[in-house]
């Protein structure tokens, strides 16, 4: 299971514009037309009797003068029935008998967004902000349009429209605060969902307020506004934003009890076993660490986050060998094409279990890393590992042209150096070796480095999980 923190709003939020609505115009019953039947029509389609409306309407419209609300309303039932294209053709009708309505305007544009013909709704659209300038739905479907479109900077200005005719509109101001965070316009949204808490207090409110103030640097308060929205929503995304962004600022001890209580409300999550098995990792315990992940391995075994983690997790423990490397056998598995399966479940079999391999069991190892590195050429650990086997076994000519590409793909790979070294020492390579080494020396304050990176690796995981974004990079 995965958490895509602000998609599933988008879509939730947008949607709107799926249907044309209807706008309630005030104004005379059709001329000529029974004034109980008209009504019979309407009191259908208001109680979802669509096909009895469409037969009605239709039956007016043939006995009739053309009548602008018969075809607005035959428009309505088409719609609510998916006949698009005879909805279209009702509400361009309506438009030819009322062209100066905003509201049959933009419904004609809704109806040409449904059929996708984007330029045609997006003339209509303007046609019904020309025909109602002052009009709050005609702006607010409009921004919604652009939205769906993805072209979230256009819907801007009609949402922010929108809101200065109506102040109190929490969906439109939630919708204009999201696309203000979504184009980077963080002050802008922030001021907007401030402005919004005084119309109602809700968790996904102060779920974006956090979010926002997170990316203008205010971490204290993006931390007390995730618990604020956990608190009053303790969904299972509530809970993994807050805790992940203990995590992001290195406040481990924080994140464990929120992930442990999350963990215990949602035992099937697999992000939030991800946060727990990660912050216990930085922690240093990591017995409890690698049970977490290969939890979440069991949850998600499709999602390589968990064996990311699981890898480095597993080397500073390994005592749940049998466990882990049969979660690892797992995914490769399941991923034979991906070079990080190969990489980690190498991994597995031999730091596991490194004291009790030698010679023919070292062979899937090999075979493992070799595939890791073919099928990723631009992968320097599967290089810079091939090198440590083939030095294990002082087969050290075979060693350095590893560590050698591993530096090609790497400078920064520091414990390389020292261990091209090595080899060229065992080869008797000693001036090669003397320059390997200082090399090393020269690169040894950069240690923590490693550190940094493995670090960044949280803030993938985090941002990744909240919006749906790539994997982590093999490592």
């Amino acid at each position: 299971m995965s958490i895509t923190r602000k998609a599933a709003v988008v879509l939730a939020v947008w949607a709107a514009l799926a249907a044309p609505r209807l706008w309630g115009e005030a104004g005379p019953h059709p001329a000529g037309a029974p004034d109980r039947e008209f009504q019979s029509a309407v009191s259908h389609y208001q109680s979802g009797q669509f096909r009895t409306a469409a037969h009605e309407l239709e039956d007016l419209a043939h006995r009739m003068p053309p009548s602008f609300q018969v075809q607005e309303l035959l428009g309505f039932v088409y719609s609510a029935q998916k006949k698009d294209l005879d909805a279209n053709r009702a509400f361009a009708e309506a438009v030819r008998l009322k062209p100066n309505s905003a509201a049959a305007r933009a419904n004609l544009a809704v109806s040409f967004a449904r059929l996708g013909k984007t330029s045609r709704a997006e003339a209509e659209f303007r046609h019904a902000i020309q025909a109602g300038p002052g009009d709050y739905d005609a702006h607010h479907d409009f921004g919604e349009f652009y939205a769906q479109q993805g072209e979230i900077a256009e819907a801007i200005p009609y949402l922010a429209k929108a809101q200065s005719l109506r102040p109190s509109s929490y969906g439109n101001g939630y919708d204009l605060a999201l696309a203000y965070e979504k184009t980077g316009r963080f002050k802008e949204s922030r001021q907007e969902i401030l402005q919004l808490l005084k119309v109602r207090k809700s968790a996904e409110l102060y779920d974006l307020l956090a979010d926002v103030d997170e990316k203008l640097g205010n971490y204290v308060a993006a931390a007390n506004e995730y618990q604020q929205a956990a608190q009053m929503d303790p969904s299972e995304q509530n809970i993994f934003d807050w805790g992940s962004e203990f995590l992001l600022h290195h406040n481990w001890n924080a994140a464990i009890q929120v992930f442990s209580k999350g963990v215990e409300r949602y035992s099937n999550s697999a992000p939030l076993s991800i946060g727990l098995g990660m912050a216990l990792y930085w922690h240093g315990k990591y017995n409890s660490s690698v049970k977490a992940l290969v939890r979440a391995t069991e949850l998600a075994p499709q999602d390589p986050h968990a064996y990311y983690f699981l890898s480095k997790a597993y080397r500073r423990a390994p005592g749940e060998t049998s466990q882990v490397i049969a979660r690892f056998r797992q995914f490769e598995q399941l991923h034979p094409l991906d070079p990080r399966a190969a990489y980690y479940y190498a991994m597995s079999l031999w730091k596991g279990r490194e004291m009790d391999m030698t010679g023919s069991d070292l062979a899937p190892v090999e075979s493992l890393l070799q595939k890791a590195a073919r099928l990723d050429p631009s992968f320097p650990n599967a290089h810079l590992q091939l090198g440590d086997l083939y030095s294990q076994e002082r087969r050290y000519a075979k060693a350095v042209p590893e560590y050698q590409r591993a530096l090609q793909l790497n400078p920064n790979l520091t414990d390389a150096y020292y261990r091209l070294g090595q080899a060229y020492v065992h080869l008797g390579e000693r001036d090669l070796a003397a320059r390997e080494f200082e090399l090393h020396q020269k690169l040894y304050t950069r240690h923590l480095a490693e550190v940094d990176r493995q670090r960044e690796q949280i803030r993938q995981f985090v941002y990744s999980t909240r919006e749906g974004g790539a994997d982590p990079k093999p490592q």
